[in-house]
This record gives C-alpha cells, structure tokens and sequence, in this order.
C-alpha cells in the first residue's frame, strides 16, 4: 500500500472512530494557503476540534503523534485560525487533537486519541 493511501485509510478510520464517539463531521482535508488540517469536527454544539491523524505501521521512528512536532502545530494553529475567521467562528471554544493510527497487517488497526493534543 503507498503512503498516500495508508494515510488516506488512517483518517478514514479516524472519521469513523470519531462519528461511533457522537462527533459531527464538518469538514476533510480543510487547505488553506499554510496547511491543512485533516478533520475538523464538532464534539458537540460548542465544542470544534481540529485533527491531525497520523498513521504508521510501526513504531521503528517514534511514536506517530511524535511527528506533530512544533512546526506542524504553528501551521495547524494557522490554517485552524484561517478557517474560524472564514466562518466567523470566532468565539466558538477550539481543541486540538491528534489521532494516530497503527495499521496492523494481520490484526484490527488500532486508534489512539489525544484530546487537547496542544493548544494556540
């Protein structure tokens, strides 16, 4: 499987894991000039999240959420601000998480959850 499509799978994993969680998506893959986030879904009416996912086959370079390093945050952090302002959302209450995602050859993929992951 290339990169692109085990990352691809990852968040759809992601989607579903959050939906079974009571999460209503409202957008994939949001871009903007700086970045992209990879979901940005309501906890619930007040609560938006922005989500990186990442996933890995294994654990040979770290640990998948080891790779939202502080580079990745400042560009989600912007793209997550572009995105609020573009729908002036602005006084909504915003959480960052990042879900990792291990593809298990032979076994159930495997999801973890870090709920406030990092802040702006």
């Amino acid at each position: 499987m290339s990169r692109q499509a085990l990352g691809q799978k990852g968040e759809e994993c992601a989607v579903a894991f959050l939906e079974r969680k009571g999460y209503r998506i409202a957008a994939r893959n949001y871009r903007a000039k700086v970045g992209e986030i990879d979901i940005i879904a309501w906890q619930d009416r007040e609560t938006l999240v922005f989500v990186e996912v990442k996933t890995r086959q294994g654990c040979l370079f770290g640990a998948p959420a080891q790779a939202v390093d502080a580079h990745k945050r400042k560009k989600i952090i912007l793209t997550a601000t572009q995105y609020l302002r573009q729908r002036r959302l602005g006084d909504c209450f915003c959480r960052f998480d990042v879900i990792e995602v291990y593809a298990m050859p032979a076994a159930p993929w495997r999801i973890r959850h870090y709920e406030g992951a990092f802040e702006m």
